[in-house]
């Protein structure tokens, strides 16, 4: 009877200390379901970011491959206008050269006219 009686006791031990860890699971629960919607949350979060930055680097490479086009089309224009002026000078250079040559003959013919004048008489 004695081995009865301590089984009994010690079989109210373990009922009455598994009866107390058994309450706080459903706060443990609460907690772990609690930190699961924060981690979605979060992650949700970190997503809705992700978005936003991936939007404004599009964007920011979009303005930069713009304005790199603007700059491309202003260089080609500066540079046809350089080129049209190179062109114009040459040209300008090309005639004064033909007038001087042409200065050049008409000024030894007077020499050589008044050469033969100066000798003739």
């Amino acid at each position: 009877m004695n081995k009865l009686v301590a089984i009994l006791i010690a079989g109210l031990f373990a009922t009455s200390v598994f009866a107390q860890a058994a309450a706080p699971a459903p706060a443990v629960v609460k907690a772990e379901a609690k930190a699961t919607k924060a981690d979605v949350k979060a992650e949700k979060s970190e997503a809705n970011a992700d978005v936003k930055a991936d939007a404004k680097v599009a964007k920011a490479q979009a303005k930069a491959t713009k304005t790199k086009a603007k700059a491309r089309a202003k260089s080609k224009k500066a540079r046809s206008k350089a080129n049209a002026k190179v062109a114009a000078a040459k040209a300008d250079a090309a005639a004064d050269k033909s007038a001087a040559a042409v200065n050049t003959a008409a000024v030894k013919a007077d020499g050589k006219a008044d050469v033969k004048a100066a000798v003739v008489k």
